[in-house]
This record gives C-alpha cells, sequence and structure tokens, in this order.
C-alpha cells in the first residue's frame, strides 16, 4: 500500500488516516526524502498517536530544487474539447519550478490575465535518474517513479493563446498547486494507476471528472518519450495532462474556418471577445476543489482547496 507523506515547515510527516507521525529524517529536499525511505517506513509503522491532520500546515510535497515538465492535450476528452481529430503527437513543455505552491494557497490571478483556467493533473514524482536514451516498460515504473501528486495546472489563456507561449502562460507564482500529499508507492501500487480518478470543481460544481483509463500516452510511454532528449532525477516533477472539462474549448468547427481566414489580430481579437462571455473561467472569489484517488481508497492523494484571488 502506497504511504501518504505531509510536508510541513518544520518537517516531514508519514500520515495515518487523520493522524499523522512526524518522519525522523535530515531530508531538506524531496529528493533526499526519497533517499531515506527507511525513515519514511519507521514513521508509518510506528505506535505513536501522532498530530490531527487538521492541525499542520500543509506546504507542496514536492520541493525545489526540481524540473517540473508537463504533458499537453493527452486525454482523449480534452483533445475533443480543444478541437484535435486523429493523432495527436505527443508534446511535452517545462513550468517554472517558481510556480509550485501550496495544496491550500491562494492561486493568484496577475492583473492582464482576464482568462484564467484550471487543469487537474496527476504529478509523476521520480525516484531515480532516468538517463537520455532510457526505455521505460510498464513493468519498470516502479525503479524510476518514488510516487504521485495530485497538481493543478493553472494556465492564462490569453497568454498562452495569442503568444502560443506554454511556459509564460502556466508559470506564474501560485500555478502549480500541488499536494497535499506526496503519495510514495510501493511497487504492487502501480497496477491500479488507471483506476485513479481525476476530480475538479468550483465552488461546488462538478467541472472535469475522468480516470487515466482516458490517458493517450501512459506514463511509461511518456517517461521514455521524454528520456529521448533530457535526463529527469529525483525529485523531479512530471504533469501528466488534464482531462476534458477545463474552461477553454474550442469554437464550433463551421467559426473556426471563418476565423481561419482572419488576420491573426482580428482572429484573436474575435476569439476573446467570444469568450468573454464564458462563464468557466477562474474569477477572484472562487474556490477551486480538486481530488485524485482510487474507489477504493488504495492511492488516495488528499484534497486541494485553493481559493483565487487578483493580484493587489
Amino acid at each position: 500500500m502506497s504511504t501518504n507523506v505531509l510536508r510541513t515547515p518544520d518537517g516531514w510527516w508519514a500520515v495515518r488516516a487523520e493522524r499523522a507521525v512526524r518522519i525522523e529524517t535530515k531530508a531538506v529536499t524531496t529528493a533526499e526524502l526519497i533517499a531515506d525511505r527507511a525513515a519514511v517506513s519507521e514513521a508509518a509503522a510506528s505506535d505513536d498517536s501522532g498530530t490531527p491532520v487538521a492541525d499542520l500546515v500543509a506546504l507542496p510535497p514536492v520541493t525545489a530544487p526540481c524540473r517540473v515538465v508537463a504533458q499537453m492535450v493527452n486525454y482523449r476528452s480534452h483533445a475533443k474539447d480543444s478541437g484535435f481529430t486523429g493523432d495527436i503527437p505527443p508534446t511535452f513543455f517545462r513550468k517554472a519550478s517558481g510556480s509550485v505552491s501550496g495544496p491550500h494557497n491562494a492561486i493568484i490571478r496577475p492583473a492582464h490575465v482576464n482568462f484564467l483556467d484550471y487543469e487537474v493533473e496527476l504529478g509523476l514524482v521520480m525516484g531515480a535518474t532516468l538517463p537520455v536514451g532510457t526505455v521505460v516498460e510498464e513493468q519498470d515504473l516502479p525503479r524510476y517513479v518514488a510516487g504521485l501528486v495530485l497538481t493543478n495546472d493553472v494556465s492564462a489563456r490569453d497568454v498562452q493563446l495569442t503568444k502560443t507561449q506554454f511556459y509564460e502562460s502556466k508559470s506564474y507564482p501560485t500555478f502549480t498547486p500541488t499536494g497535499p500529499y506526496l503519495a510514495l508507492l510501493e511497487p504492487d501500487d502501480f497496477a491500479h494507476l488507471l483506476n485513479l480518478r481525476l476530480r475538479l470543481s468550483v465552488n461546488g460544481v462538478s467541472r472535469q471528472d475522468r480516470t487515466l483509463a482516458d490517458m493517450i500516452v501512459r506514463p511509461a510511454q511518456a517517461l521514455t518519450l521524454l528520456a529521448r532528449f533530457q535526463t529527469l532525477d529525483p525529485g523531479d516533477l512530471l504533469l501528466t495532462g488534464t482531462p476534458g472539462g477545463t474552461a477553454l474549448k474550442a469554437p464550433p468547427a463551421p467559426v473556426a474556418k471563418i476565423s481561419a481566414l482572419l488576420p491573426p489580430a482580428l482572429r484573436w481579437k474575435a476569439f476573446f471577445k467570444g469568450q468573454a462571455n464564458n462563464p468557466l473561467y477562474l474569477h477572484n472569489g472562487d474556490l477551486i476543489t480538486a481530488t485524485i484517488a482510487t474507489p477504493d481508497g488504495r492511492i488516495d492523494l488528499g484534497e486541494q482547496r485553493t481559493p483565487v484571488t487578483d493580484a493587489a
């Protein structure tokens, strides 16, 4: 069974139901904690009654230094929403590690961003170095992936689309809420990944709800593709894509065909004029709730509750 780990300002904790036991470790970074699995196991098996989880302040369980890499359009439902047809080439992009924030911290909308969107995603946390040229089979996942985290790939759509700039549009501070838990997996847990269900709601209204079975490129293949051109190290984070249900959706095909005939400036002006009437984008005061878990609770990454606020 997986072990949920919580990070707070004064250390790491092994979570058992509603209580947590301090992990006696000198680890500061996620990579150092992964290397000290013995301390995690000892805390998880301790007879200490522990501290109520509700009394602890959760920090993101993924710490700098780390690479944050993400997959684009990796769920069939999201591809449909985005207007893609046929085969979709696997695509990756980077996010700034400074975008990682806590599971209950506010998402801060920059003043120039008008179309702020959400994307619940499963994050893979690396447990071993993945050298360039590595081929990862399904049975190899436990060798390279230490655990899982719940993430939200927050996106400034007006920056992303007009500039075709994923790095900027997804890298502002607080644009990667992460946690609350790092679920450190046992080898048997990997057989249950496709049962993980991703859910996200805004102000109590469901927006996204799919399992990993909707994925196009699954984790082992994604790691193989990444290893064609870069190394990943312990503590690095791979966001594996989001299901359908985001605020942004492609316009109807006839509208898209007409828009394609317009000069870029006019095309984007018309597109965002239409998006201004879309009530699904995030606004000051909204509350996002997100969870990822298997139906049987074998893997449960906890719950994020992140309010949205405008930059001062």
